[in-house]
């Protein structure tokens, strides 16, 4: 194996089937892991498989929720009984609402947190049980730029972030000396179908004048990242939130 070569490897990427977790599960896939990517929308699922397998790679059409810990838990023991070993975990699932805090229901609240933050420690537990006990793991969680800074009127999010930042280094130091590296990408402006009418507004406007680069990310650009992390070459990085964001928060004033 080359440096970066992920060929042999096992992968699941919860939420990988759109957005950043596809370009993920893409990415690790062309560095030649075996890659199942599973959410809940089985046209997603199945699309997503048969790119996958196009590259040349294994895949299985397996849906989850994350909202659910059983479907967490066969969708585990099905990647599990098909390939042997889960080697590497990638958090990608996530949803998002803006609404000013005063008026935000504690419903929503309440699903919000549940999605990105109850639903990235429920994998972490079922995935992290099996690496524990084979002593080798790679955990990616995704964070975002709301993990270290406030973005008007999506405290949820917000709040639902930074926790996925504090769970990260908290697994990574309970697990550092059983062979699991625990970390997290933190994405700048990339856009999806989760925020793209959101960057064509005056909102989206402020974002890009406040990225160095002057420019949105292109999910790809992501992958370097997920590969590194992934990779046997990050065996004494963990606990790190990378930050892929053109600059944006190193930036202080920008002109």
């Amino acid at each position: 194996m080359g440096v970066f070569d992920l060929t042999g490897k096992c992968a699941v990427v919860v939420g990988g089937t759109s957005g950043i977790g596809r370009a993920i599960s893409v990415g690790l896939a062309a560095a030649g892991a075996d890659v199942v990517a599973s959410s809940r929308t089985k046209d997603l699922v199945v699309d997503t498989a048969d790119a996958l397998e196009s590259l040349g790679r294994k895949t299985l059409r397996v849906l989850s929720d994350v909202t659910d810990r059983r479907s967490l838990q066969e969708l585990h023991d099905v990647v599990l009984a098909s390939f042997g070993r889960v080697d590497i975990l990638v958090n990608s699932a996530g949803i998002t609402r803006r609404m000013a805090t005063l008026d935000l229901p504690e419903e929503l609240w309440q699903s919000i947190m549940n999605v990105n933050l109850n639903g990235t420690l429920r994998a972490c537990q079922i995935f992290g049980k099996s690496m524990l006990e084979q002593r080798y793991g790679r955990i990616i969680n995704i964070a975002s730029l709301s993990t270290f800074v406030a973005f008007r009127d999506v405290a949820a999010y917000g709040a639902s972030k930074a926790a996925v930042g504090a769970l990260t280094r908290s697994l990574a130091i309970e697990w550092a000396q059983q062979g699991i590296c625990v970390n997290a990408i933190a994405p700048g402006i990339f856009p999806t179908d989760l925020n793209r009418k959101l960057l064509d507004s005056p909102r989206g406007h402020e974002l890009l004048l406040r990225t160095p680069m002057n420019r949105f990310g292109c999910v790809e650009e992501l992958v370097g990242a997920a590969v590194f992390l992934a990779s046997d070459e990050s065996a004494y990085t963990t606990g790190q939130i990378v930050a892929v964001d053109g600059g944006y928060l190193a930036s202080g004033v920008n002109q």
